[in-house]
């Protein structure tokens, strides 16, 4: 069972080696997991996944491998829980149910039988209507049917209440190949991070207090600056037209980068990068801000993040006069190349799925100008634009 459970997870591309397996296995042998399929689930997903855009790949492969399995116990001469003992069907019993419950001797005859059999039944047993177990049809166990039964082991019914953890994959939306929410933005953006201490001296440093104290013979208390984030990004978000569709998606990243940095500034352009750009998109045609100004007010040690689908005409790119908005005087491509000679630290991030982006010429244009660096806006897309910012 284990070591299919071990490939199953291979197969899902979870990237578990051979080592944390054996890990998996020793702990097991040390009786963490004390033979209960929650605990057990728990222990391997700690031992087994190293990111969390994993974990729900690792509960729908757990759920495949273990679906079914309530508890495991090889201690024959256990003790019997009390509350074992208490725990009735929440089924709501007809009459002549109450009445086949009573044929057999009643309640206290039923907890007698139930006392004697876990006291004979040495394993798990799956299935069937006499032994403890589960998914069958004897008066004890979990997960199956009998009017007059006593659920062991389960707090809640499964029939429609009660599903696992697995089950209900509660880690889905960290996979990197699913849209964002705001909370999975924030997890892929923590990988473009440089802390440093800066400011007022506000946050105890422990360790230098304790060899202070130790030196001084008394308490003397150290204290240094909070640790900031100080990576400084610039955000440009594409707006209007094509890019209705990626409303939602722009919200949540604008909203995941606005907690996530402390430096951060926005502005707003349509399809192409032009001699100017805005900050409120109700005044888009009367306030605008110069992209000169733009790249002499902000240094080169900002971190740029485009964000557009990409869609438009070639011409809006290449030709002066192309915008749809406005006349330009220069091309689109020659404000992109000016403001990626000054920001040598930049990416575009696109909502249009990565299968799509040959179907547009446009999309070619601008990933060649980015030098390769377009990124689709997923959780893994975000991911590898944040490791290119990192290293570049």
């Amino acid at each position: 069972m284990f070591n299919n459970f071990f490939l199953e997870l291979r197969d899902s591309k979870v990237p578990v080696t051979l080592k944390e397996y054996l890990m998996l296995l020793e702990a097991m042998r040390e009786g963490l997991a004390d033979y209960r399929i929650d605990d057990f689930y728990y222990l391997a997903r700690a031992a087994l996944v190293k990111d969390e855009k994993y974990l729900d790949r690792f509960d729908q492969v757990f759920g495949k491998c273990f679906k079914g399995l309530e508890y495991v116990t090889d201690e024959a001469n256990a003790e019997i829980p009390e509350e074992w003992l208490k725990i009735l069907a929440d089924k709501l019993l007809t009459d002549e149910e109450k009445a086949k419950i009573e044929s057999l001797g009643g309640w206290e005859e039923l907890m007698e039988t139930l006392k004697k059999l876990l006291e004979e039944q040495q394993k798990r047993h799956q299935g069937g209507s006499k032994w403890i177990g589960t998914g069958g049809t004897s008066p004890f166990g979990t997960g199956g049917y009998n009017p007059e039964g006593v659920a062991i082991g389960q707090k809640e019914h499964r029939q429609g209440k009660a599903v696992k953890v697995w089950e209900k994959r509660e880690y889905k939306n960290l996979d990197d190949s699913v849209e964002l929410g705001t909370r999975n933005i924030k997890i892929a953006l923590r990988r473009l991070r440089r802390f440093a201490r800066e400011g007022a001296e506000e946050e105890l440093d422990l360790d230098d207090t304790i060899r202070s104290t130790a030196h001084q013979g008394y308490l003397d208390i150290k204290m240094v600056p909070e640790r900031h984030n100080k990576i400084k990004v610039l955000l440009f978000f594409d707006v209007g037209g094509s890019m209705d569709g990626h409303i939602k998606a722009c919200e949540e990243l604008f909203s995941a980068t606005s907690t996530e940095f402390k430096h951060m500034e926005y502005f707003y352009f349509h399809n192409c990068m032009y001699e100017k750009v805005w900050k409120d998109n109700r005044r888009r045609h009367t306030q605008t801000i110069p992209t000169y100004e733009i790249m002499h007010k902000y240094p080169s040690d900002y971190k740029v993040i485009f964000v557009g689908d990409a869609s438009m005409s070639p011409y809006e790119i290449v030709y002066p006069g192309g915008s749809v908005e406005h006349w330009n005087e220069e091309a689109g491509d020659v404000w992109m190349n000016r403001m990626l000679s000054v920001y040598e630290h930049a990416v575009w991030l696109n909502p249009v799925p990565e299968q799509h982006w040959h179907y547009s010429p446009s999309t070619d244009v601008l990933k060649q100008l980015m030098s390769e660096r377009m990124y689709p806006l997923t959780l893994g897309g975000i991911d590898h634009a944040m490791r290119e910012l990192n290293r570049r």
